[in-house]
């Protein structure tokens, strides 16, 4: 065999390897969802859940008070989750069969003007490929799925406890487990960090979205304000899309109960919640040092989708984090950390200087 064929069957050897792992270990992600979701959610809580635990430590509460009362909020927030969608979501599914059979005869009249402008098409096959009535069964399959996962609840906070128990040993065992026991921690540090920060955050400014969405709908009489407040406040996770589906709904219901007007005034609120948190608060709050590509955050959210499905969207902008931060301790991954980061995150260089990430 000749050099250049080793070489070449080298060369191979390299792409062909890693490519293949890397499906061997999606398949096993998706095949594992059931039991990776629930854990990566405690883990996600549990993140969010030491910061107040630490700071009572700080103020003197002893370690079991802290860790208690700490439970006992998450179990709250839990609680009053499940006692918002179980008394939505059955009324709401009783009622889609009827808002689907309406939203088809209200568009009838539309599709008849939209023929006077000279359009021409088929309107019985137009109304069976649309499928006006399919959002209001997406909602309901998505509140059931959210419904599901609550299921696991027993389990999710069962993690988080052991999680929470173990945090204070952490550190003593990073530093008795790896060589460079400084860096180690720092790097799980920055990742503890990144992830509390910007769950944080998005979670206040989400909570934000889904009470005024809530109160607008509200003003505007439009049925079950609070499934789409709770529905903006959850889509509000999802970057770019989320904000999107979470729209389409209560503005078609709008467009149900009271005629296009008012489906326009729905739209005009969304619109204005989500500029105004979205594309002002959101950058001005969380800063831009930790910012993804929007092409990245795009093709995060179709993968991590695909895998998981809603919960994977939900996470698919921490764990894209999580990837970047673990991709910039590595000098031979550094390069790719900054192609998945935004252009904000990049300084522009001077004269005689190197790109380098900020």
């Amino acid at each position: 065999m000749s050099a250049s064929s080793s070489s070449s069957q080298q060369s191979n050897s390299r792409i062909l390897l890693p490519a293949a792992a890397f499906v061997i270990i999606v398949a096993g992600m998706r095949a594992a969802e059931p039991i990776l979701v629930p854990l990566l959610i405690a883990g996600f809580l549990a993140i969010l859940s030491a910061s107040p635990v630490f700071w009572l430590k700080e103020k003197g509460t002893p370690g079991p008070v802290a860790l208690f009362l700490v439970i006992l909020g998450v179990l709250g927030l839990g609680f009053g989750f499940i006692v918002l969608i179980g008394t939505s979501l059955d009324d709401f599914s009783d009622a889609i069969p009827r808002y689907q059979t309406r939203l088809t005869e209200e568009m009838g009249p539309l599709l008849q003007w939209v023929q006077g402008l000279g359009f021409q098409f088929n309107e019985e096959l137009l109304l069976k490929s649309i499928d006006p009535g399919a959002s209001m069964r997406l909602v309901g399959r998505m509140l059931s799925g959210l419904g599901g996962m609550l299921a696991n609840s027993f389990l999710i906070l069962l993690t988080v406890i052991f999680i929470l128990l173990e945090a204070s040993s952490f550190p003593k065992k990073v530093h008795a487990a790896f060589d460079d026991p400084k860096g180690t921690f720092s790097q799980f540090s920055k990742i503890s960090d990144a992830v509390n920060h910007y769950i944080a955050i998005k979670t206040l400014l989400s909570l934000a979205t889904g009470i005024i969405v809530a109160i607008w709908v509200t003003i505007l009489g439009i049925d079950f304000p609070v499934i789409w407040g709770l529905l903006a406040f959850l889509l509000n996770f999802i970057p770019n899309l989320g904000s999107i589906i979470a729209a389409v709904p209560p503005v078609l219901l709008g467009y149900i109960q009271f005629g296009l007007g008012r489906a326009l005034l729905v739209a005009v609120g969304y619109v204005l919640v989500n500029v105004i948190f979205g594309n002002v608060l959101e950058p001005k709050i969380m800063g831009r040092k930790l910012g993804l590509s929007t092409l990245v955050v795009f093709l995060s959210l179709v993968f991590w989708g695909w895998i998981w499905g809603p919960v994977g969207m939900l996470l698919s902008v921490p764990m894209t984090m999580i990837v970047k931060i673990a991709l910039e301790s590595h000098p031979s991954t550094h390069g790719l950390s900054i192609l998945l980061g935004s252009e904000s995150s990049v300084t522009k260089p001077e004269k005689g200087q190197e790109i380098e990430p900020t």
